[in-house]
C-alpha cells in the first residue's frame, strides 16, 4: 500500500516563522490559516516592538510568541534562524497577503530534498493586479532585472516574503541586512553559494482595509538597490572593479588622447595639468582592475571554506 507523502515526513520538524510589527488586524487569521494546512507545524510569531497587541492576539490564536527588540525585519529573521532548529522552515508575512494553500507544496519540496530554498512567486500570479502601489510594481521589476542580469539567473520574484528553507540554508546564511532588503540578500546568497532554488507560483492579495504596509517605497527601495550594489561588489569583485576600472580608463582617454595627438602633431605638450590628471586616472584604472583580481581570489577561497562549513553543518545535523 502506497504511503501518503505527509506520512513519510511525520518525523520531520516543520516550523512556520511569522515576523510581525503591528499586525493586530491580520495575525490571528494568518496563524489559524497555517495551523489548518500544516497542523503538525510549530508556528512562531516574532514580535518586533508592536504597540497594538499583536503578540497577545497571536498567542491566543495558538502561536508561540517570541520577541526581537532590535527594529527591522532583517534583525527578526536573524534571531529566528539562530534560535530555532527544524527540518523545514516556512517564512510568511503577518499581513495576510499570502494564501496558505501553497504551504504544503513548498514544505514538501524542502523535505524531499528537491530544494534548499523555495520561493513563493507572486509576480507570475496576481501581484500586479492586486497590488495598488505602482512604484512597488516598478521596484519589483527593476530589482528582478538587475539581479538576473548581474548574477546570470532567472528568478521570477526576488522580494517575496513567502519562502521555505532547508536546515542547511538557514544555518549557513549570514544575516547582515537589518531591514526589508533581507529577501534580496537571501536570493543573492543562494545564487552565489549554489543552493538549489525552486519557485512556486502563489496567489497574492492586497492588504485588508485598515492594515498598513511597513515598507517605505522610496527609502526601503533605495536600501534594496544599495544592497544589490554591495553584494555585487562582494560576490563578483572582478566584474565590479573591472566596470569601475573601465570608467576611469575612459576618463583617462578622454583627457589624455587630445594631449598626445597634439604632441605627435607639434612636438609640444602645452597642457601639463591635463596630462598629469589623465595619468592619475589611468593609474586608478589599473589599481581598480588589480583589486578586482586579488579580491576574486579571496572570494574563491571563501567559497571553498563555505563548502567545508556546509559539510560540517550536515554532519552536525545527522549526529
Amino acid at each position: 500500500m502506497k504511503k501518503n507523502k505527509n506520512d513519510l515526513f511525520k518525523d520531520k520538524k516543520i516550523v512556520v516563522l511569522i515576523p510581525c510589527y503591528n499586525e493586530s488586524k491580520t495575525v490571528e487569521k494568518v496563524v489559524k490559516d497555517y495551523k489548518k494546512v500544516l497542523p503538525e507545524a510549530d508556528i512562531y510569531v516574532y514580535d518586533n516592538n508592536s504597540t497594538d497587541g499583536t503578540d497577545e492576539i497571536a498567542r491566543k490564536a495558538g502561536a508561540i510568541v517570541k520577541y526581537e527588540y532590535k527594529q527591522g525585519k532583517g534583525n527578526v529573521i536573524r534571531s529566528m534562524f539562530k534560535e530555532i532548529d527544524a527540518d523545514c522552515y516556512l517564512m510568511i508575512d503577518g499581513d495576510d497577503t499570502y494564501p496558505a494553500e501553497n504551504a504544503r507544496e513548498m514544505c514538501n519540496l524542502i523535505l524531499e530534498g528537491k530544494a534548499d530554498m523555495v520561493i513563493g512567486d507572486r509576480l507570475s500570479s496576481t501581484y500586479f493586479t492586486e497590488n495598488k502601489r505602482p512604484f512597488h510594481n516598478f521596484g519589483n521589476k527593476l530589482v528582478r532585472g538587475l539581479i538576473n542580469k548581474l548574477f546570470k539567473s532567472n528568478v521570477r520574484d526576488i522580494m517575496t516574503g513567502y519562502r521555505a528553507f532547508s536546515y542547511d540554508f538557514v544555518k549557513t546564511f549570514p544575516v547582515l541586512s537589518k531591514g526589508f532588503e533581507i529577501e534580496t540578500e537571501m536570493t543573492i546568497h543562494a545564487l552565489d553559494k549554489n543552493f538549489l532554488l525552486k519557485e512556486v507560483a502563489v496567489g497574492y492579495r492586497d492588504r485588508p482595509a485598515g492594515s498598513v504596509s511597513k515598507l517605505n517605497t522610496y527609502s526601503d527601495g533605495l536600501r534594496v538597490l544599495k544592497t544589490i550594489a554591495r553584494l555585487f561588489k562582494e560576490y563578483k569583485p572582478t566584474l565590479f572593479f573591472s566596470f569601475v576600472s573601465l570608467i576611469f580608463l575612459i576618463i583617462a582617454l578622454i583627457f589624455g588622447v587630445p594631449v598626445f595627438v597634439e604632441y605627435f602633431r607639434t612636438g609640444l605638450v602645452p597642457r601639463y595639468p591635463t596630462l598629469i590628471f589623465s595619468g592619475f586616472m589611468l593609474m586608478i584604472a589599473i589599481l581598480m582592475f588589480v583589486c578586482g583580481l586579488i579580491l576574486e581570489v579571496v572570494v574563491k577561497k571563501h567559497r571553498q571554506l563555505f563548502e567545508l562549513v556546509l559539510i560540517n553543518t550536515k554532519r552536525g545535523k545527522d549526529e
